[in-house]
């Protein structure tokens, strides 16, 4: 599988070049830094922390919301759009992070919910006073519909729900109203009622929002699950898989009939006058490489690129995250190539292995154990050195893994609590099977306080934390790393300057190699080079590297056939040994990589090798 370069540079290509070549840090403000004492992260202890951004090398920090909010789902259900939640500030203190940030040469980016807020938000609360109300048809209000007998017989409960779509965190999607007689639509909690984007006010309030943010200083949006804002207005009820109490409603509401116009217009409203390296970012569950093709298409002015989710499936049975199964590398493969290929000519990829919804990166797709910090490592390579936009998870840079919770009682997130009680109470699961079932994928896994040294409560907050720190802050901690030269956060700092410095990262062509190989994941990338005429560091200077890492606990063999890397200059390793060896042979590779008998490349466990060779070198 090869990925061919993009078009020689354009203006609108230019424009775009500042973040094909950047690194995006994810801050999720409550579990951040603490600096009131009250246990739940905010702006002042983000604030305190920029230096250790800035030496991370990053370029843009992407906040999670601190809007106000009742916090049902940790601040993702919004009571209003222009003022900071005091549980993390004020918009004073925001203000000043936006300037810390930008005198440190970083951008920052802000959480944009707008597929639904909450239910106390004022639109809501006029909304649900009344049927007359103007603002009745900003959400999505049904009468009950007549009761279907084999809904009841599946539910305790009548199904007077004006569909049989389920919610996201488990129950109906639908929420009576007694005050009215009428329904309201909520795909996510009963307190985040959908928006509806079919009322052209709706839309016109969203864009002078998010314009009186950029007026602010803010460097674009991160939009949360924005491909659910166009939904298919007859509402129809969706299929029901064995062993589920509602229906699967995504067919009528992902990627939904007028989202690219949605998208377009919004782009008019908010962007297209602006000035200054902006970044448009959509989260997308169910999108395909096809529709991110058409969203991230410059000439289509919709977004800069789109998350998407399919490699943070592969570990589930039929998507279902409470169902957990074995990571086959070779899909893994096979997904992010495919994304690879999909993006190369038109749009372009963001590169994720975690985030404040995903179980923590090295728990999942490395080793946790005595492979941790190599496996870190590789991982932040193997991600990194993709063509795309990569984002660093907060606490991804230090290796922090998954949380063990001893009970349900020591969870916090709405969704687990939600599952729990419906496998427990209406499915027929034991306590200890649900449990089970949580522990892998879970997202309080991501949401554990930051490990900033090895003091109680990891230096997060001098006061009880709002969830239990992982206890092996004792040894998995910033304070511990920033200063090592081997440690993971400095590997970080060495893959994302790497990225800054060198074209053929954000720019080259990618190519797959190895699809079927079950343990060792490889691929190229190249810049089209002019013979000797080419310079390092020049639009195409004739650079390529070669990426090599090993997914597993046993050393493993790479035979790239008649490719011949051994003359070239390893750029990166994870084994302390390999700069050693490297520079002791003036940078070649053949002192640092190992060949089997066969002439492959053997790999140690969880071992990452980057070369690199140009043309007439």
């Amino acid at each position: 599988m090869t990925v061919e370069q993009a078009p020689a540079e354009t203006p609108k290509a230019t424009a775009r070049d500042w973040f094909q070549r950047a690194v995006v840090y994810q801050i999720y403000p409550r579990s951040f830094a603490d600096s009131n004492g009250d246990g739940i992260g905010d702006l002042r202890g983000i604030i305190s922390k920029l230096d250790y951004l800035q030496r991370l090398g990053v370029d843009v920090v992407w906040l999670s919301p601190i809007y106000t909010s009742p916090q049902d789902d940790n601040g993702y259900d919004i009571s209003d759009y222009r003022n900071v939640d005091p549980l993390f500030g004020t918009l004073e203190e925001l203000r000043e992070l936006t300037d810390g940030l930008h005198a440190r040469g970083m951008k920052l980016v802000m959480d944009l919910v707008v597929n639904h807020t909450s239910d106390e938000h004022p639109w809501f609360v006029e909304s649900r006073s009344s049927k007359e109300n103007p603002k009745r048809d900003w959400y999505w209000w049904r009468p009950p519909r007549e009761v279907d007998a084999r809904a009841s017989q599946r539910r305790a409960a009548a199904a007077a729900e004006p569909n049989n779509w389920g919610s996201a965190f488990s129950g109906p999607a639908w929420e009576f109203d007694q005050a009215t007689g009428e329904y309201y639509l909520h795909i996510f909690s009963k307190k985040q009622p959908d928006l509806n984007w079919e009322n052209p006010e709706v839309r016109a309030a969203v864009y002078e929002m998010m314009n009186w943010w950029l007026d602010r200083g803010v460097d674009g949006f991160r939009m949360d699950v924005i491909n659910f804002i166009s939904k298919d207005i007859s509402l129809p009820d969706g299929p029901v898989a064995d062993g589920k109490l509602f229906g699967d409603g995504s067919p009528f509401y992902i990627d939904g009939p007028r989202m690219h116009e949605f998208l377009q217009e919004m782009h008019r409203e908010v962007f297209a006058s602006r000035t200054g390296g902006l970044l448009t970012v959509g989260e997308m569950p169910g999108v395909t490489v096809e529709d991110a093709v058409l969203y991230t298409d410059p000439a289509r002015a919709e977004v800069d690129m789109v998350f998407q989710f399919e490699h943070v499936a592969l570990d589930q049975e039929e998507g279902d995250k409470w169902r957990p199964k074995k990571l086959l590398l070779t899909e893994l493969k096979q997904t992010l190539g495919r994304w690879q290929e999909g993006l190369a000519e038109t749009g372009w990829n963001s590169l994720y292995w975690g985030n404040h919804d995903q179980a923590r990166a090295v728990s999942r797709f490395g080793d946790d154990g005595k492979y941790r910090e190599h496996s870190a490592k590789m991982l932040a390579g193997i991600l990194h050195l993709h063509r795309g936009t990569p984002y660093v998870y907060q606490g991804e840079g230090l290796g922090m893994t998954n949380m063990t919770f001893g009970a349900i009682s020591d969870y916090r997130d709405i969704e687990v609590l939600n599952h729990h009680r419906e496998a427990t109470t209406h499915l027929g699961h034991t306590d200890a099977e649900v449990l089970a079932a949580l522990a892998p994928l879970n997202r309080d896994n991501a949401r554990t306080p930051v490990q900033w040294d090895a003091s109680r409560h990891a230096g997060f907050t001098t006061g009880a934390p709002w969830i239990a720190v992982n206890p092996n802050a004792n040894h998995i901690n910033a304070a511990a790393q920033m200063d090592d030269p081997d440690s993971v956060y400095s590997f970080y700092r060495k893959v994302i300057a790497l990225r800054h410095a060198e074209p053929v990262v954000s720019h080259g062509d990618f190519t797959m190699l190895l699809p079927d190989d079950p343990h060792v994941y490889a691929f190229t990338r190249a810049l089209a080079g002019s013979g000797s005429a080419g310079s390092p560091g020049s639009p195409a200077d004739g650079t390529q590297i070669l990426v090599l890492g090993n997914f597993s606990g046993e050393e493993r063999d790479a035979q790239l056939g008649d490719q011949t890397w051994h003359d070239a200059e390893l750029v990166l390793g994870n084994y302390p040994s390999d700069a050693g060896a490297a520079a002791r042979d003036g940078g070649s590779a053949a002192s640092a990589v190992r060949s089997s008998a066969a002439g492959a490349m053997r790999l140690r466990p969880w071992e990452l090798l980057v070369l690199r060779r140009r043309s007439g070198a």
